[in-house]
């Protein structure tokens, strides 16, 4: 199952495991079984000395395995062959599990060895899902710290019958003792401030007394992780105030057009943002969502940024980059039916709709590649845009033209996503030369029609252009003194990474030299 190459990594990896484990199987007649008992025997092969594998165990989801310390409580679970973008999942919950220290602060480590009561997580996702990795990472590795916590890990693929009846539509998705807990990407600390009810009164406090920046960055994407960086090497103070680092990155499957990168993804290229920022002495605030700005009351003053916690930060510069959002088609269905066949991500949901017919909204370069991809999963793929004809490149466009399973309407508004039983069941769409409804028939709608800037909180305090664009200048200035802005928030031009790092650079290096040309407040 694992090549040469793999397994020499693996081994190099498992000579970490300082404390002994097992892994328990239980398995049934089927290839998934066999192939797991593969992969088992194979682990403790390359670390025998402390893992012990048995395959008696009487599990009721078959094939599984458990992951314990020996002389542990402790419960995590995988549910099916934990490969492809979960095999790195796996590797680091054995290290885990064998005693090697994960690299998360300990602040967080002690939150959760803290939380008290009885959490039994269920964990949905897909080999192909990018997003998943981040929420099995972080449920596997609470269960492996507090023995209160348990986590059972389903790759969906092999338990369709189990996805079919709790009517699961989008991965990743994450119950809590049998109840809907959470869908989509959270993270460690996300998930951790949930089920610590009082960490935000306590977070707020904490922000609240910290000194003030000379440039505190809102937004941690490229944009921002750019200017926190440019920043922090002029030896000035820094923070960033981030609701997501890495921001709309984290949800970006390939990026190939990044120059000196020659390929990687979204997750990736987000965690070495991160990574490059806590290399300089920077102050990484993250889940903190902005709500409000006070401008300065005089020059050279304090500029206020007050969060949704109740937590206020002060500095002498801002920078806003706080990125934008996938753009909702705003009809009657698309709320009601969010995850339950409605979806924004065909890369990490598509494999849940193989075989079903599917409809993906958009004809610039992200739906036609969607449309592209779903294709080669799902039975039929109807596009449908609204403009007379499709936006993406040619290239794209021609290869979407070759597929058989696909039909395009152009000139098409769509104007209802229909269901029944909680469930997609069809797309309403209107010709818009003849004004004839068309009704398509389907079991999955994909959204893919563009970007809006999260900058709704700002209005009436920074100039938004029509679009609620930040209105910045060639040196990212704002209309209000000593704030900068950054990215895909702004008017700048073409949303590219490359160009918002860029733009971070301009508005922390613009920044900088406001506060070198700005006298003192008395």
């Amino acid at each position: 199952m694992l090549d040469d190459q793999l397994k020499s990594q693996l081994s190099a990896y498992l000579e970490r495991v300082q404390l002994p484990f097992e892994l328990v199987a239980s398995l049934d007649d089927s290839d998934t079984a066999r192939e797991m008992r593969e992969l088992l025997e194979t682990i403790q092969s390359l670390r025998s000395d402390k893992i012990t594998l048995r395959t008696d165990g009487n599990d009721a989801r078959k094939p599984s395995f458990s992951v314990q310390r020996v002389g542990s409580t402790n419960s995590l679970r995988f549910a099916g062959l934990p490969l492809g973008h979960e095999f790195t999942s796996l590797v680091l919950a054995l290290l885990w599990t064998g005693g090697h220290p994960p690299k998360v602060e300990q602040d967080v480590i002690d939150q959760i060895k803290a939380l008290d009561g009885d959490f039994n997580f269920e964990m949905y996702m897909s080999l192909t899902c990018h997003n998943c990795p981040d929420v099995v990472q972080a449920l596997a590795l609470m269960a492996i710290l507090n023995p209160k916590i348990k986590a059972t890990v389903i790759e969906g693929g092999a338990f369709q019958a189990e996805v079919t009846e709790r009517e699961i539509m989008a991965v990743p998705m994450v119950f809590l003792n049998g109840q809907l807990f959470g869908s989509g990407r959270m993270t460690l600390e996300e998930i951790v401030a949930k089920l610590d009810t009082g960490s935000a009164a306590r977070e707020a406090a904490k922000l609240s007394a910290k000194d003030a920046y000379d440039v505190l960055i809102v937004g941690g994407g490229p944009a921002g992780a750019a200017a926190a960086v440019y920043a922090a090497r002029k030896g000035i103070r820094t923070g960033v105030a981030a609701e997501r680092f890495g921001g709309q990155v984290n949800d970006t499957l390939g990026i190939e057009n990044y120059i000196s990168v020659l390929e990687t993804d979204g997750p990736k290229f987000a965690a070495a943002l991160e990574a490059h920022t806590r290399a300089y002495d920077v102050d990484i605030m993250n889940l903190q969502r902005a709500e409000k700005i006070i401008p300065a009351a005089q020059p050279g003053g304090l500029i206020e940024v007050q969060l949704a916690n109740g937590g206020t930060l002060k500095s002498k510069t801002v920078i806003l980059s706080t990125g934008a959002r996938w753009r909702n088609v705003n009809v009657p269905g698309e709320a009601e039916y969010k995850n339950k066949g409605v979806a924004y991500c065909p890369h990490c949901d598509g494999p849940l709709f193989k075989g079903k017919r599917t409809a993906v909204i958009g004809g610039g370069n992200s739906g036609v590649e969607a449309a592209i991809d779903l294709a080669g999963v799902v039975a039929h793929v109807t596009l449908i845009e609204f403009a007379d004809q499709l936006k993406a490149d040619a290239v794209l466009v021609n290869k979407l033209k070759s597929l058989p399973n696909v039909t395009i309407h152009a000139n098409a508004q769509t104007t209802e996503i229909t269901g029944a039983d909680g469930k997609v069941n069809g797309l309403k769409y209107k010709d818009r030369a003849t004004g004839v409804e068309h009704t398509v028939p389907l079991e999955g709608v994909f959204v893919q029609i563009g970007l809006v800037p999260n900058t709704e909180w700002l209005k009436g305090t920074v100039e938004l252009s029509k679009f609620g664009e930040i209105v910045i200048d060639a040196k990212g200035h704002t209309n209000v003194p000593g704030v900068f802005a950054a990215g895909d928030c702004t008017t700048v031009p073409y949303k590219q990474i490359v160009i918002a790092a860029g733009a971070g650079a301009t508005a922390a290096l613009s920044a900088f030299d406001h506060l070198i040309r700005t006298p003192v407040a008395a």
